[in-house]
């Protein structure tokens, strides 16, 4: 595959990139080279070759997930926490009807 200058010129206005006539000729040559490389990367084998999503192995750190953890955020402060809102319902933020 291999672009025109024309092709160079829609690119780089649909880009909304200015581009001066003298440099369209050397942009084509650029872009020609990179298709080329793309192709020739198309021709590698990679069928043995596992997907990855790193190139590093990652590892997610997790902590256990304990409901009393922090004594002033833990569990059982529904009631307390609830008291400071300016709307309750049924145990839960209550909050105006936006959708109508």
């Amino acid at each position: 595959m291999s672009v025109t200058r024309e092709e160079v010129a829609k690119i780089a206005a649909l880009a909304r990139i200015k581009v001066d006539e003298s440099d369209l000729d050397r942009m084509v040559g650029e872009f020609n080279n990179l298709l080329a490389w793309v192709e020739q990367l198309g021709e590698v084998d990679t069928s043995a070759v596992q997907p990855m999503t790193a190139v590093i192995p990652q590892a997610l750190r997790l902590r256990d997930d304990v409901v009393d953890a922090d004594p002033l955020t833990g569990g059982n402060k529904r009631d307390a926490i609830l008291a400071n809102a300016p709307m309750a319902q049924n145990g839960f933020f209550g909050v105006p009807k936006v959708i109508e």
